[in-house]
């Protein structure tokens, strides 16, 4: 492994845990930042000559420490802050990501700017990679970024879980970026490979964290097992060369069954009680974790649950993968009649997922000119490698046929 490598990974791995020590100290998210930041760009200079530590992650955190201490000296807040640093009014954490989390879901936040800066500071996205996940342009992006670190700020918001009265203002919020970081592990807005790990044990640690905060909250039940169902499949979503599979393609004996079982309890429970957003995508997961090949996918289950998943949360994305379940069910026309009035909708200008949909179904119908063009307009829109290298194998595929 080289040693940018090994930055690379470290960044990935330990980013979020880092920072969140640094802000712990500094109680200053820009200079928090700026100081972990500094300890990656001294990996970089001193690895090389060093060799990478056994540590790396407890190097970059006692660098960045440092960093931070020596700011606070220069800039005479020391004698201010000292009282903060050998005193807490609770515990830390037991995981500092959760402690993050819940200080980015300060009510006092737009939940916009609490997506926005989770993403940033627990997932450790580059602002244009937040953007890309969140669906919205990178300068509105950086927006929410620095007017959420400027509120926090001037709020005086700490670093803590919130106690028990104030907990469950936080949780749909909570919840809603949980959900972004596995998202954006689960398929990575760019870089070599398919998934990234880091973000989807991650994510997966808090949710059972809020699980175990929160016992009988129905959302966090259903995030839960959301969560599980999905990550049940990450072992068969690609080949041994890294290819990516379609879920028609996955070999379900790699599924997680273990995961599966958990989830699948979990959403019992969640349904038990009045129905969210997350146990009504929790139970589409779960009727394709059921079906023991592509071919016994009840589409007509799945597009029952679309139907109910929009009632609850009428987002442009339920309705995509509505009009593509529509499609699985009743054929590529209908499919693609169900996305026309999708291409109108702002939220998905630029969002690749569409064009690649439109691309299936127009070379499911022979249409090969014309899926040719949709394949290369999804290919244009996408970062991920692992993803691009599908979408031009299948644009080879069409215009070797036309």
């Amino acid at each position: 492994m080289t040693v940018t490598t090994a930055v690379e990974r470290a960044h990935r791995e330990e980013w979020a845990r880092v920072l969140a020590v640094t802000v712990r100290l500094t109680r200053d998210l820009d200079l928090a930042e700026e100081c972990v930041q500094d300890a990656f760009a001294q990996a970089l200079r001193v690895w090389p000559e060093a060799g990478v530590p056994d540590r790396p992650g407890a190097w970059l955190t006692t660098v960045a420490r440092n960093r931070a201490l020596d700011r606070l000296r220069r800039e005479a807040h020391l004698r201010r802050m000292l009282p903060e640093l050998v005193t807490d009014e609770v515990a830390p954490p037991a995981d500092d990501r959760l402690g993050l989390i819940l200080m980015c879901c300060h009510p006092a936040l737009s939940r916009d700017a609490q997506v926005a800066l989770t993403l940033r500071l627990v997932g450790g996205l580059s602002t244009a990679e937040a953007a890309r996940a969140y669906l919205v342009p990178e300068p509105t992006m950086a927006a929410r970024i620095t007017r959420a670190k400027r509120k926090i700020a001037a709020a005086r918001i700490p670093f803590r879980v919130p106690g028990p009265a104030e907990l469950p203002a936080r949780v749909s919020a909570a919840c809603e970026v949980v959900h972004l970081v596995f998202t954006t592990g689960h398929t990575a807005p760019a870089g070599p490979r398919l998934q990234r790990a880091d973000l989807i044990d991650g994510a997966v640690a808090v949710a059972r964290m809020l699980r175990l905060l929160l016992p009988r909250d129905a959302e966090v039940a259903g995030l839960l097992a959301l969560l599980l169902l999905v990550d049940a499949r990450r072992g068969a979503r690609t080949a041994p060369d890294g290819r990516m599979l379609l879920l028609a393609e996955q070999d379900r004996t790699r599924w997680d069954t273990g995961r599966i079982a958990e989830g699948t309890a979990l959403l019992g429970e969640a349904l038990r009680r009045p129905p969210t957003r997350w146990a009504v995508e929790a139970a589409i997961a779960a009727v394709h974790a059921e079906a023991p090949t592509w071919g016994a996918t009840d589409w007509n289950e799945i597009c029952g649950l679309y139907d109910a998943l929009l009632a609850l949360w009428p987002s442009p994305v339920v309705r995509l993968n509505r009009a593509v379940a529509l499609g699985l069910r009743d054929g590529p026309a209908a499919g693609l009649d169900a996305l026309e009035p999708l291409l109108d909708e702002p939220a998905l200008a630029g969002y690749g997922y569409l064009a690649a949909a439109r691309a299936d179904f127009l070379r499911r119908l022979g249409r090969r000119a014309d899926a040719a063009l949709a394949y290369a307009e999804a290919l244009a829109l996408t970062d991920n490698e692992a993803e691009r290298a599908f979408l031009a194998g299948r644009l080879e595929q069409v215009r070797c046929n036309e």
